[in-house]
């Protein structure tokens, strides 16, 4: 009996992987993506805002990203207006701010919905079964399987904390 139990939960953990990887998304430049692009990469998912209390941690994001890229690790930033509509822009000025100010460089998504009926498919399925998004710049982290390890609030820092500590983890560093 607990091999089979073993056993859903081990497939429904594959199928909401799968399920993950493949809702469609549309990177800032109006291109078509998925999570499959990212497949066998560690990512962290963050609803990100242009003019919260929180846009500061574009630089710790940056930083992340550029000390776990070749170890196979990527942040990917979704623009939400959704909260204080504290991301008012198109997405030609968020890239142009973005990159401007601090230098992004980790993959940009175009602007989604989070909370309410035309919440986006992605954040549907990370936020299944630990609640809404309660604000700009919380974070989820991905593994290489295309599962969801862990999920961060929006004070979580991205440098030197638990965030470091989980996608390292993640790579399998020490």
């Amino acid at each position: 009996m607990k091999t089979l139990i073993a056993t859903i939960v081990m497939t429904a953990a594959i199928l909401s992987a799968a399920d993950l990887q493949s809702i469609p998304l549309k990177t800032i430049d109006g291109k078509d993506a998925t999570l499959k692009d990212y497949a066998g990469k560690v990512v962290l998912i963050v609803n990100v805002a242009s003019e919260c209390g929180y846009t500061g941690q574009y630089a710790g994001l940056q930083a992340l990203h550029e000390k776990y890229a070749k170890q196979g690790f990527s942040v990917l930033g979704f623009p939400c207006n959704d909260f204080g509509g504290q991301e008012p822009g198109s997405e030609a000025e968020i890239k142009t701010f973005c990159s401007s100010r601090y230098n992004v460089s980790f993959p940009m998504f175009s602007k989604v919905k989070i909370i309410g009926a035309e919440k986006h498919p992605l954040f549907v399925q990370l936020t299944s079964g630990g609640g809404e998004v309660a604000w700009n710049f919380e974070k989820f982290l991905i593994g290489k399987d295309g599962a969801l390890i862990s999920r961060f609030g929006s004070d979580a820092e991205p440098e030197g904390g638990a965030i470091e500590a989980a996608v390292k983890k993640g790579l399998g560093l020490p």
